[in-house]
């Protein structure tokens, strides 16, 4: 654990954004009240969200053309690593994370010394859709059991990671799949992963997940993962 008192350390927060100019500035502006730094990571946004982002004090980091939001985030991390970060929080531009549990994720963070720390909805999923409430426990219960460890909300986007923990390639999965294979790579190391309970904001709009098509791209990459590890333990 990092013994230098939080004031000492660099800390920030990663955003990846696609096509959220309504609400970026303000999301941006809350996580700004726990940690000065803000990153957003525009990923080819058609709209105005790059300069909304840059309105509410954030750093913008574009894509020309949509990526995808494991992209962003990849793009995200390596400029953590680049200028020298101790830990990043990760979170979702569309306002559904509350910003004030920022404190709590770095709370444990210091008083645990956990290198990643995900954010737990199922706690508190009464307002949960039922669609994203049954498929965020079968995700999760697939994942948990091929990482070895239980994380009860592998799929929540509100995340702390210490630096030194990320892994250094990039997901092979470029969409909402590579959050969950970051998870396989950290784990894949040893790394234990702790949880943190938050509260989510739902509102009227749609998510921009589609339960069947990611769920297809969950499944892929989770069998790319097993048909790798068995070709890694038949060369050893």
């Amino acid at each position: 654990m990092n013994t230098l008192p939080l004031a000492e350390r660099r800390a920030c927060v990663v955003i990846p954004a696609y096509s959220e100019e309504r609400k970026i500035r303000d999301v941006v502006a809350r996580a700004r009240q726990y940690l000065p730094t803000v990153i957003v990571v525009d990923d080819g946004s058609p709209d105005r969200t790059a300069a909304e982002a840059a309105a509410g004090g954030a750093l913008v980091l574009r894509h020309f053309r949509n990526l995808g939001k494991g992209a962003a985030l990849n793009t995200a991390f390596r400029y953590a690593w680049v200028n020298g970060f101790d830990f990043l929080i990760t979170l979702d531009a569309d306002g559904q994370h509350a910003s004030a549990d920022i404190p709590r994720f770095i709370e444990t963070y210091e008083c645990t010394g956990a290198s990643v720390l995900i954010g737990n909805r199922m706690e508190t999923r009464s307002n949960m859709p039922l669609v994203r409430r049954w498929t965020n426990r079968l995700m999760s219960w697939f994942l948990s059991r091929a990482m070895g460890q239980r994380v009860p909300d592998t799929q929540c986007g509100f995340r702390l990671y210490r630096c030194a923990a990320l892994p250094r390639s990039a997901p092979r999965a470029t969409r909402f799949a590579a959050e969950s294979e970051i998870l396989l790579a950290i784990a894949a190391q040893g790394v234990r992963i702790g949880s943190v309970p938050i509260t989510v904001i739902y509102s009227d709009e749609s998510s921009k997940i589609n339960p069947l098509r990611d769920t297809f791209r969950f499944f892929l990459m989770l069998a790319r993962y097993y048909r790798d590890r068995r070709r890694r333990r038949g060369q050893a």
